[in-house]
């Protein structure tokens, strides 16, 4: 028996999601003889290696909130090549990943087609335009979340939903005891920071400078200090080390973000999934985030209903790690916060405590690439 599953990811870590899950359906289905699962889709090199038959790279053009808009054409160009796909293609299930601004429009089109949908990680409807939520109980089948109280929320609404866990945390192995650091020889002078202005072209165009700026003003306080900075690929490796500040020494490790983390006394870091991962090593955080000064106050504040927007300090219902999302020009507060961070051990020591805590239930599960793909194979019966 053969089935074709469609899978829709849009951003780096939702090719990496996808491409393990791929990965782990072939596990499983490779100890039944009476099964064959062909994939096709939506995403990049990941997807691509596991043996899914890209319709579009969609990975390297990734844009989030705003920055979206100046896509919107090429997305509704997209949006009819794919539904034309799916309307003259037997395909089994679509899973979309991520990315709900346009996955939305993926999964009612497989509606519209009679096919079964999977949305693996949860739009974040909690946290802006909750009103969503009738849109999703229409075009959604099943929903694997990523985050804890994720389920409780939307099976109170209405949605067929499993807590899955973190993806992004599969390839940590998590140690309690290295959670918690000791800041006891601790001292700034010889410290270590890493600079992690996220996977997305758009996010290192307006993040990679200011945190180089503020790398510059702390190595002028503290002239040994050090920096490391992970890339996702070698594309984005050499695109920040083409960007890169003059006089300034930093350490590039290709796609380690968690080993960067595990090594750095304090990070700053894109607000993101990347904050999570972050978060398992233990290691205390400054979170940014720029958007459109004009964009945030017509659209963005009135569609975001929580107070806390990184993962963490949601995570954590307090702010644990400084976030200034968003930030329009200045670096200076943000200098100062990572400075006081570096110059109070009691305050890093605070947020490693915190930290350690709130990932425990996100690591404590197994590997999710597998749950998933249960849920999966559980759809095509």
């Amino acid at each position: 028996m053969k089935k074709k599953i469609f899978i829709s990811a849009y951003e780096p870590s939702a090719d990496l999601h996808c491409g393990n899950l791929i990965q782990a359906i072939n596990d499983k289905v490779s100890k039944n003889n009476d099964l064959e699962i062909e994939f096709t889709g939506l995403g990049g090199p990941k997807m691509q290696a596991a043996g899914c038959d890209l319709l579009e790279n969609t990975v390297d053009k990734a844009a989030m909130i705003y920055n979206a808009f100046t896509q919107i054409w090429a997305y509704f160009k997209r949006l009819r090549r794919i539904s034309a796909y799916l309307k003259s293609t037997n395909v089994d299930l679509v899973i979309v990943c991520d990315s709900p601004a346009f996955n939305f429009h993926i999964a009612k089109a497989a509606k519209k087609a009679g096919i079964k949908v999977l949305f693996y990680v949860a739009p974040q409807l909690w946290a802006w335009a909750p009103w969503r939520i009738r849109k999703l109980r229409k075009c959604c089948d099943k929903l694997a979340c990523i985050l804890p109280f994720e389920q409780e929320w939307f099976a109170g609404r209405g949605v067929d939903v499993t807590f899955v866990g973190n993806p992004l945390l599969d390839e940590v192995n998590y140690d309690e005891q290295k959670s918690y650091r000791d800041y006891t020889n601790f001292d700034p002078a010889n410290s270590t920071v890493a600079l992690m202005p996220g996977s997305r072209g758009a996010e290192i165009k307006t993040l990679w400078q200011p945190m180089q700026q503020i790398a510059k003003k702390l190595q002028t306080k503290y002239p040994n200090i050090k920096f490391i900075t992970p890339a996702v690929n070698e594309e984005k490796l050499q695109t920040l080390k083409q960007t890169q500040l003059p006089d300034l020494d930093i350490e590039y490790v290709l796609d380690g973000l968690i080993n960067a983390a595990s090594r750095a006394d304090l990070s700053l870091v894109a607000s993101g999934s990347a904050t999570l991962q972050v978060a398992a090593t233990g290691c205390p955080m400054v979170i940014m985030y720029q958007s459109s000064r004009i964009m945030w106050h017509l659209l963005g504040r009135w569609l975001i209903n929580i107070r806390l927007l990184s993962l963490v300090n949601i995570l954590a219902a307090k702010e644990l790690c400084p976030e200034f999302m968003p930030y329009f020009t200045s670096i200076e507060p943000i200098f100062e916060k990572t400075l006081d961070l570096l110059d109070n051990v009691d305050l890093l020591a605070d947020a490693n405590a915190g930290l350690a805590e709130i990932v425990k239930p996100l690591l404590l599960r197994g590997k999710v690439s597998y749950m998933v793909a249960d849920i999966s194979l559980g759809m095509l019966e």
